[in-house]
């Protein structure tokens, strides 16, 4: 025997020995198929506290599938949206409040519309937006704008049982594909175009088409980097729910009384950013003041 510590187990593995585990739980019951009242028996066997089934069980019966992409933009580029739901404890007001404060704080995002169960986020621009960069630089850092490249955001919050409710988030990325798209377009052109100038010029023909593959293969690697774009946007609908999920937003307003002036804008957006430094500084040093 070694005198050394227990070796400790990593997330995938404890999710591999848990998934084996339910999986031969349930394979002592007869049938494929498990009631509610029977998934709850299991979770207390194995020591899973009630309301975490019951809202896992929420969770399955309200999920939407989203569709697999069918047209032709869907496969050769990409989603032209992204889409996050999730069933967490809490009441609508507060959901909603939470995700109104979540998108004013966190995302360069201003409500377009909201109505009882649903709102509709929009871009901010011009001036605004560029001071909310530049701070959000000068600050921590460490929550970088992961929505501003969305047409929309769109939340539809409906009650479910007594104290859950199912979210869903969608983010239309039409305007953001379409650009790649473009870009993609114009270079395919522009090689088509030159491979048509050099034939004109008595060019040999293995020598015109060079230009035909350099402007495919740039047009290729153009629309390659759409899909990452998706995937920042669906991971910054997941953080979102992962912070109404587990209460850390701070509920203000639900919308401004008045359009704040120019200079109340900077004051505030530096003062966030001197805060957040701030706390940063005091956290290498310990938690001292």
């Amino acid at each position: 025997m070694t005198g050394g510590p227990p070796a400790r187990i990593d997330r995938a593995a404890l999710e591999r020995i848990l998934q084996r585990a339910a999986e031969l739980q349930a394979s002592e019951h007869e049938g494929e198929h498990l009631s509610p009242d029977e998934i709850l028996t299991l979770g207390k066997e194995v020591g899973i506290p009630q309301r975490h089934l019951q809202q896992a069980i929420l969770e399955e019966r309200t999920r939407v599938s989203v569709a697999d992409p069918s047209g032709l933009l869907d496969r050769v580029a990409g989603p032209a949206t992204a889409t996050a739901q999730r069933v967490v404890q809490g009441d609508v007001e507060r959901i909603e409040s939470a995700l109104v404060a979540y998108m004013e704080e966190h995302e360069l995002l201003c409500i377009q519309r909201r109505q009882p169960g649903r709102i509709t986020w929009e871009p901010i621009g011009g001036f605004q937006a560029t001071i909310r960069r530049s701070t959000a630089a000068f600050g921590s850092g460490k929550r970088p704008f992961m929505l501003d490249r969305a047409k929309v955001v769109s939340a539809t919050i409906l009650p479910l049982e007594a104290g859950y409710v199912h979210v869903t988030l969608v983010a239309d990325l039409r305007p953001t594909r379409a650009g790649f798209i473009g870009g993609a377009a114009a270079l395919g052109s522009a090689g088509v175009a030159g491979a048509a100038v050099l034939l004109a010029l008595g060019a040999f023909p293995l020598i015109a088409i060079a230009p035909v593959a350099l402007g495919a293969g740039l047009g290729f690697g153009t629309m390659r980097q759409y899909p990452p774009r998706v995937e920042r946007v669906l991971l910054g609908l997941e953080r979102t729910l992962d912070h109404v999920e587990q209460g850390n937003i701070k509920v203000r307003h639900q919308l401004p009384p008045r359009t704040p002036g120019l200079a109340s804008l900077i004051t505030d957006e530096i003062r966030k950013a001197i805060t957040s430094a701030a706390e940063r500084e005091r956290g290498k040093r310990g938690g001292k003041p």
